[in-house]
């Protein structure tokens, strides 16, 4: 029998199993997100600021390498373009590919730093304490509680670019429920619903007519 403590799994176990079992679980859906589409549509801003796909894949690389690896001094993937004049200037690519990366690359980077966090976390115990690059000290639980925050919070952007790049919604394992997907009229019914013209008991009596149920 496979010990809790031991479980890969986001839903039984220790403190750390359950928090590095959620962290995964946010990862994936951040790299999910990116999949299946042309280099131009992974690099596509669709916020007024520039909020893209692949972008949030690249922070994430460097947030996860900062928190988990360098703050408890250990090894930790480099990145040259957080040297590059830009980055001096304030104004570094953590949050789009440059030119010249692919995202191909940029996937591969965030796989090596996920890798070497892991490492740390699997090392240290979450009183285990590191130094903020503020000077502050850490514990890894904190920075691991961080990071997981972080990476949920940007799994959730990407829910979104990735819904206005081709209305693919839902997790990997998980599809949307949402009808409207398949459903041109009943989303527009929904939309309608949302914007408050469609009162309670008409949205029932159209969800009665259609027959439409969860599940």
């Amino acid at each position: 029998m496979t010990d809790p403590d031991e479980s890969d799994s986001a839903s039984v176990g220790s403190e750390k199993v359950l928090l590095h079992g959620h962290l995964n679980a946010a990862r994936d859906a951040l790299i999910w997100k990116v999949e299946g589409l042309t280099e131009s549509d992974r690099r596509r801003p669709l916020t007024p600021t520039g909020t893209n796909l692949i972008g949030l894949v690249k922070h994430m690389t460097w947030i996860e390498g900062w928190y988990l690896c360098e703050f408890f001094g250990h090894e930790r993937p480099s990145l040259e373009w957080e040297s590059e004049p830009d980055a001096d200037w304030g104004h570094h690519s953590h949050m789009y590919a440059k030119p010249e990366e692919t995202s191909e690359q940029l996937i591969a980077s965030y796989r090596a730093a996920t890798a070497a966090a892991d490492r740390t976390i699997e090392e240290l115990d979450l009183d285990a304490t590191g130094t903020h690059w503020s000077g502050e000290t850490v514990s890894l639980r904190a920075m691991l509680l961080a990071v997981l925050v972080d990476t949920t919070r940007h799994a959730g952007h990407s829910d979104i670019v990735r819904e206005l790049i081709d209305g693919t919604t839902g997790d990997r394992d998980t599809p949307s429920g949402f009808y409207g997907t398949n459903d041109p009229e009943y989303r527009s019914k929904y939309l309608a619903r949302v914007r408050g013209e469609i009162d309670t008991p008409g949205w029932w009596e159209y969800i009665r007519t259609r027959g439409k149920r969860w599940g």
